[in-house]
C-alpha cells in the first residue's frame, strides 16, 4: 500500500529529472501511438495473420510488408520473473529494485514486461497493457489476471506509478472553478484522492454559483486567477508554481456564430485571449517550475491537462472563431508537450464533443455532461494517456477525420 508522501525537507536538493531510454525505430512508434490513446495494439500480417513483437518492417514468418497495427487479446502466461538490483541507466538506477518478467501472450509473441507488485511469481496468468513511460514511449506492463489498469490501481505500486499521472496524493491546480465543468473536475479530483486542489476564479469580488460548495471541500483552496491577466498569472505562479503536480487548464471563452454573422473582432479576440494566450501565459509561468520538479519523489510534477475541443481538428462553422482559437491552442499544446517531455511531465489534450452548457443549447444530443467529462479527465490521468476524445460526437468526428479530413471539412460546410 502506497503511503502519503512525507513533507519534503526544503534543505535537501530536488532530484533532477531523468528519462528511461527513449530511442525507438519509426515503425515501433505505432505501439506508442496506440498507447497514447490507451490501446493495446500489435503488428499483424495481412497475408499470413501472424502477430509479432517487437515491431519490424516485414513479417517474421512470411516476410510480407503488408503489416498493420490491430488490437490484440491482452491475456498471457508469465513464464519467468526477475528483480533488477543494478542498472547503468540513470533513470532505473535511481529507482531500483525493479521487477521485470517474460510473458507469453495468447496471441503469439513473447514480451518483456514491467510487473505489478500484486503479480505473483511465475508461472502465472497475467494481463498485459501498453503504457507510456516518462519519456513518452510505449512500454508493456503485466497486471494481475482478470484486472484492468483501473482495478489494479497502478498508483498504489511504487514501480508502476512511474507510468501513471494518478491524482492520488498529488497537488492540483484547476484554472477555472466558476463553470459547471470546473466544479465537476474539482469534485472528481477530490474523490480520486488529490492531496490539495487550488481552484482559480476570475473576478474574485463576485461570488459565483457553487462557491460555498467548493469551499466546503476539505482539499480545496480558492484563489484569484485570471488567465488573461499576465501579472496575475505571474503572481499565482510565484506563490504556488513550485508545488503544483498536475495543472488542469479548463479556462475557456466560448461564443457561437461564424465569421460573417458577427460584426467586429471583439468576441474572437476574447476567445483567443483566453483559449490561446491564456494557455501561453500559464505555460510560460508554470512550465519551468513543473519541468524542474519532474522527478521530485512520489509527488513529483507529472501532468498538464488542456481541455480543448473536437472542433480543434476541423472547424465547425457555426462556432467558427471558437474552433479557430481551439485549433491554435492545440498547436501550442503540441509545442508544450515537446518542451515538457524531457522532464517526464505528460501533456494530456482532451478533445470533447459539445458540452452540455449554455453555448451549445441549440445543438442536438448527444452532448458531454460536465460530470462525464471530468470523469474522462481523471481516467486519462490514471491511465497516463496523451489524447482523449470524450463523447459520441468526438468519437465520430475523430473516425471521420482520420478517414478523410477533406471529406469531413466538406460535410461540415454544407
Amino acid at each position: 500500500m502506497l503511503e502519503r508522501p512525507k513533507r519534503k525537507n526544503p534543505v535537501l536538493r530536488t532530484r533532477l529529472p531523468t528519462l528511461p531510454p527513449g530511442a525507438r525505430s519509426r515503425v515501433a512508434l505505432g505501439l506508442t501511438a496506440a498507447a497514447a490513446l490507451g490501446r493495446f495494439e500489435l503488428q499483424q500480417c495481412r497475408d499470413c495473420g501472424t502477430v509479432q513483437y517487437p515491431p519490424r518492417e516485414a513479417c517474421q514468418k512470411c516476410l510480407s510488408i503488408r503489416l498493420e497495427w490491430k488490437p490484440q487479446p491482452t491475456e498471457g502466461e508469465l513464464l519467468s520473473d526477475t528483480v533488477l538490483h543494478h542498472s547503468n541507466d540513470l533513470f532505473f538506477r535511481e529507482r531500483l529494485p525493479w521487477r521485470l518478467g517474460l510473458v507469453k501472450l495468447d496471441c503469439g509473441p513473447t514480451v518483456v514486461a514491467h510487473l505489478h507488485e500484486r503479480v505473483a511469481q511465475a508461472p502465472r496468468r497475467v494481463v498485459v497493457a501498453a503504457k507510456l513511460d516518462r519519456a513518452g514511449q510505449a512500454v508493456l506492463v503485466a497486471l494481475p489476471n482478470g484486472s484492468t489498469p483501473q482495478e489494479a490501481d497502478m498508483a498504489e505500486d511504487r514501480q508502476l506509478r512511474e507510468f501513471t499521472c494518478d491524482p492520488k496524493f498529488r497537488k492540483v491546480l484547476v484554472t477555472d472553478g466558476k463553470t459547471a465543468l470546473g466544479q465537476a473536475i474539482v469534485k472528481t479530483l477530490a474523490a480520486a484522492g488529490a492531496d490539495l486542489i487550488w481552484v482559480g476564479h476570475s473576478e474574485p469580488w463576485k461570488k459565483f454559483a457553487g462557491f460555498d460548495e467548493l469551499k466546503a471541500i476539505a482539499q480545496v483552496t480558492l484563489l484569484p486567477l485570471d488567465v488573461t491577466d499576465s501579472k496575475n498569472v505571474k503572481e499565482v505562479a510565484a506563490e504556488i508554481g513550485g508545488k503544483v503536480d498536475i495543472l488542469v487548464n479548463n479556462a475557456e471563452y466560448h461564443r457561437t456564430h461564424s465569421i460573417s454573422s458577427r460584426y467586429g473582432v471583439d468576441a474572437a479576440r476574447a476567445e483567443m485571449d483566453v483559449n490561446y494566450f491564456g494557455l501561453l501565459r500559464l505555460a510560460q509561468e508554470f512550465g519551468p517550475a513543473m519541468r524542474g520538479r519532474g522527478a521530485d519523489g512520489l509527488a513529483s510534477a507529472v501532468a498538464w491537462v488542456n481541455v480543448l475541443s473536437i472542433y480543434a481538428l476541423a472547424n465547425f462553422p457555426p462556432h467558427g472563431t471558437f474552433s479557430a482559437s481551439k485549433a491554435a491552442a492545440h498547436s501550442l499544446s503540441q509545442c508544450l508537450r515537446a518542451e515538457m517531455r524531457p522532464a517526464g511531465v505528460r501533456v494530456i489534450n482532451v478533445f470533447p464533443g459539445p458540452i452540455d452548457d449554455e453555448w451549445n443549447q441549440l445543438l442536438p444530443p448527444p452532448k458531454v455532461t460536465p460530470a462525464g467529462l471530468s470523469s474522462a479527465i481523471v481516467k486519462a490521468l490514471r491511465e497516463g494517456v496523451e489524447d482523449v476524445y470524450p463523447g459520441d460526437v468526438a468519437q465520430e468526428w475523430l473516425a471521420r477525420w482520420r478517414d478523410n479530413p477533406k471529406a469531413l471539412e466538406k460535410e461540415l460546410s454544407t
